[in-house]
């Protein structure tokens, strides 16, 4: 059983959503009316260039509930979610889509399962995604059955995204991730503790288009299979003894068939396709290389996975003061900016009158 006192952060990533974040608000504050005390709203805008983040801020002023975390600029959904998994100080968290494609209602279903079966990472099932186009359920499910076949250990239930509820333990493990390459469905399930799975049907967006295109997801399937799974440098060297063994079957029976027959006329169309076809698979090699060498490369710069610049709301208070550092990011407490200026201020009018008063006497 949970502590009666807990508190349970909608984490909700945002880019150029002036279109949506209005109606989740109060979607949210009408489903989950009975759990308002215990909830809060975490904004992370991954900078949005519309009115995303003035809609947020007029909301704030509504709520005392919302918090704002303000990205520098754009770092993409996985470092939004790794600035909230850092910051944010809750019992639990629940990354939501601000579409509204995630239905709020089913948050209560994951925290009586969380707080009654002692459930650490409960997640939602789309059972059906017939909101999505064919290419696409179909794309998934083949990444999914991939994923699960080449990762080590590690396995994704097919159609579960990011929509879940995640227990403090997971949070305050996967802040220890130094990690720069990071893709959080699987990083969510790496930690293993206990889980389930709750089915939901998948609506269509409320309001605006989304950010992603399917070129956006096929790099984001890569960044999944490259960052756990090693089998794609691994299965070169099946490829290569397989088109080594395959050679060697054919410069035997060239040698046989030249012992019996003689030399016939060699076949200039044959070494052209050997050649090419030798040639690419030396080029997809290196390629595979090329993935693992660049993610490599990352790592070994070690550069923030994002940049807060602003932390605005309640959360603002329990976020360290000033500039502060992470594993893999950095944030900005803009409010001691303001508290040091007074500070100075002060510190320079008191001076003023101390010299006033010594030249006065």
């Amino acid at each position: 059983m949970r502590k009666k006192d807990y508190k349970v952060a909608l984490v909700v990533p945002v880019y150029n959503e002036e279109e949506t974040v209005e109606t989740f608000v109060k979607t949210v504050f009408e489903k989950l009316a009975s759990e308002k005390e215990h909830l809060e709203i975490v904004f992370i805008d991954d900078g949005s260039k519309d009115h995303t983040v003035s809609i947020i801020e007029k909301l704030q002023q509504e709520h005392s509930c919302i918090s704002l975390i303000k990205l520098s600029r754009n770092f993409g959904k996985e470092a939004a979610m790794s600035a909230a998994i850092d910051l944010v100080t809750a019992d639990a968290i629940v990354p939501i889509d601000v579409d509204l494609q995630d239905p709020p209602e089913l948050v209560l279903d994951f925290i009586k399962i969380w707080r009654d079966e002692g459930v650490d990472n409960v997640y939602g099932v789309r059972e059906d995604r017939s909101s999505d186009t064919n290419t696409k359920r179909v794309s998934s499910e083949g990444f999914y059955y991939v994923f699960n076949k080449l990762s080590n250990r590690i396995q994704i239930p097919s159609n579960v995204g990011d929509f879940r509820l995640i227990d403090r333990k997971i949070i305050d493990i996967l802040k220890q991730l130094k990690e720069r390459n990071r893709f959080m469905k699987a990083l969510y399930a790496w930690p293993g503790f206990t889980s389930k799975g709750v089915g939901y049907v998948r609506p269509k967006r409320v309001a605006g288009t989304t950010k992603w295109n399917y070129w956006k997801l096929w790099n984001f399937a890569l960044d999944g299979i490259f960052a756990f799974s090693s089998m794609p440098l691994r299965v070169w060297s099946y490829i290569g003894g397989c088109i080594g063994f395959l050679s060697l079957i054919y410069m035997v029976w060239n040698f046989v068939k030249t012992m019996i027959f003689g030399n016939d006329t060699p076949g200039y169309t044959t070494l052209i396709c050997v050649i090419l076809f030798l040639g690419a698979i030396q080029l997809i090699g290196i390629g595979v290389l090329g993935e693992y060498i660049g993610r490599l490369t990352l790592e070994v710069k070690g550069r923030p996975v994002y940049i807060a610049s602003k932390v605005t709301g309640p959360l603002a208070n329990s976020v360290p003061q000033g500039l502060n550092s992470t594993c893999v990011g950095v944030s900005y407490n803009e409010k001691t900016a303001t508290v040091k200026k007074v500070a100075k201020d002060a510190g320079a009018t008191q001076d003023n009158k101390l010299k006033t008063q010594t030249k006065n006497s």
